[in-house]
């Protein structure tokens, strides 16, 4: 029984039949046809991105029967013979394994003689960064001044390991990771020529898997032909690979939606009862956070399976949170291994999340963005809404407002603002307001980070909310001082943010005295460091 990895069976013949690299392909095509190829070309880039096959192409294009060419023939003698690896002018050489000087040398001797079989004579040596530092220097001359049979093909996965002299004497083409979509493309068309069944899930999980390297996606590929008994299936590659289902994930994320510590418990407990990795569930829950957060800024790069089962879960979440929720899994996977065990970290994950949630969102619960897959309609400004609760006998097109018609959290959850000016607007409240006026009284705890550059930010994000009509007043409190009749420094101030507080309570943290500085950027706008 000799059966041939799909690898090995379906690898690149030719320029054309290679997945993605067009940039590679498009220069050494030009190269091969204005017969300007360079006598010494490095490919690097990670592990099955087409290093190796992209040489031994060369190999068939500079020793094809009927002559150089761009497109070989791949039937004459020499490509047949280079394709089963039995072309003597052909020499592979595994770096890794011969890192001897002596034998360096042994392979150099040769070179001055003329092929025996084809044209040119090809020295393809992998993983060329393992050679050791008196085998480049014994390779420099040869390189520099090759002669015109021979054709030097180097392919590593480490390029900053060479030596800048090696470097120097060659043409270097960087390989790029092979996109997901491109993987499957390429599987698709594999098991429709091995007449093997195969659904779009199944697929497109392999090929994630896959990490950029179709080599890897192939060798995934057979192994899940093997579990599925001759068929490929989301489900089946899914209990292969020990990634969670969707609407497992789901669960989880509507949990933290919900704010619920419960049902969130409850989609953890059967993700361990499945056998599940917490490593890969996490890493797909990074992957779930980052399609919730372009489709809320891009919807048009969801499909429409994405747009029916994210598009009313993203509406639910605001894009600031997102971000956050996104950054707390990334470092959770990157820590995942210091955890007591997997499932103590993924839960701490979660927790950490729902502590980062914002407590207007676990009061309400209520969506707080319009489902980006359809044009919402029409909504109702602040400003408006507020008019409606006005008197009827002063109101008019626009409206007055009522004292305390507009609520303060509320307003604030709409601002589009971050960083220093998000820290004041969360530290003021609203003084008075009238129809077309709001003021603001500025806390006392964020008054020293109240710059004009802030105030811009402020007056800018609310007439976004309130109409254009709408001006703003600050009104800053004088700077509260002790009993002893000293001021409070800034330091103090901003250790004295709830938001502050909070995270210190979080993350059990301590700020040494003395270590913060407050510092302005070119617009004036200051920040504590």
């Amino acid at each position: 029984m000799s059966y041939q990895a799909l690898a090995r069976t379906w690898r690149p013949r030719n320029f054309s039949e290679l997945v993605g690299q067009t940039h590679v392909r498009t220069a050494l095509e030009n190269a091969l046809a204005q017969g300007r190829l360079h006598p010494a070309l490095l490919f690097s880039g990670t592990r099955g991105v087409g290093k190796t096959t992209l040489a031994r192409i060369i190999a068939k294009c500079l020793n094809c029967e009927t002559g150089v060419t761009a497109e070989p023939c791949g039937q004459c003698g020499a490509c047949q013979e280079i394709e089963q690896g039995r072309f003597v002018d052909l020499i592979e050489v595994d770096a890794a394994s011969r890192t001897k000087v002596e034998e360096t040398r042994e392979l150099l001797d040769n070179v001055p003689y003329a092929p025996a079989r084809g044209r040119y004579k090809v020295y393809l040596i992998d993983e060329v960064h393992m050679l050791t530092k008196h085998s480049f220097n014994a390779l420099l001359k040869t390189l520099e001044e090759p002669p015109g049979h021979v054709q030097f093909l180097f392919a590593t996965t480490d390029p900053q390991k060479l030596p800048i002299t090696i470097l120097s004497r060659c043409l270097q083409f960087h390989l790029q990771r092979i996109k997901a979509e491109d993987i499957a493309q390429r599987m698709r068309h594999i098991l429709d020529e091995e007449k093997i069944q195969a659904d779009d899930p199944g697929l497109q999980r392999l090929a994630r898997a896959a990490d950029g390297s179709l080599r890897d996606g192939l060798s995934l590929l057979d192994q899940a032909i093997a579990f599925g008994g001759g068929q490929v299936s989301g489900e089946s590659v899914g209990v292969m690979l020990g990634s969670i289902e969707r609407r497992d994930l789901m669960k989880i994320v509507l949990a933290i939606a919900d704010n619920d510590a419960s049902a969130a418990w409850q989609a953890i407990d059967a993700i361990e009862t499945q056998g599940l990795d917490f490593a890969e569930v996490l890493e797909e829950l990074c992957r779930l956070w980052q399609r919730l957060a372009v489709g809320q800024q891009v919807p048009e790069v969801w499909d429409e399976v994405e747009r029916a089962d994210l598009g009313p879960l993203a509406a639910r979440f605001k894009p600031a949170d997102l971000q956050v929720f996104y950054q707390i899994a990334v470092n959770a996977r990157r820590d995942l291994d210091w955890a007591p065990d997997p499932r103590s970290g993924f839960e701490m994950t979660i927790l950490r999340t729902l502590a980062f949630y914002p407590d207007s969102a676990a009061a309400g619960g209520a969506p707080v963005a319009s489902a980006p897959q359809q044009s919402a309609p029409p909504t109702t400004s602040v400003a408006s809404a507020a008019s409606a609760q006005a008197d009827p006998g002063t109101a008019s097109q626009t409206g007055g407002l009522k004292p305390g018609a507009l609520d303060w959290s509320d307003l604030l959850s709409r601002l589009a603002l971050s960083g220093g000016s998000r820290i004041v607007a969360e530290g003021c409240a609203i003084k008075a307001q009238s129809a077309t006026a709001l003021e603001l009284q500025v806390g006392s705890e964020v008054a020293e980070l109240c710059t004009a550059t802030v105030e811009k930010n402020l007056r800018k994000a609310l007439r976004q909310v309130l109409g254009a009509e709408f001006t703003l007043t600050l009104a800053h409190r004088a700077t509260p001082t002790r009993d002893s009749g000293a001021t409070v420094s800034p330091e103090e101030a901003f250790l004295a943010h709830p938001g502050v507080r909070k995270a210190m309570e979080l993350f059990d943290a301590e700020i040494q005295p003395g270590t913060l500085r407050i510092s302005a950027n070119e617009s004036g706008d200051r920040t504590i460091n």
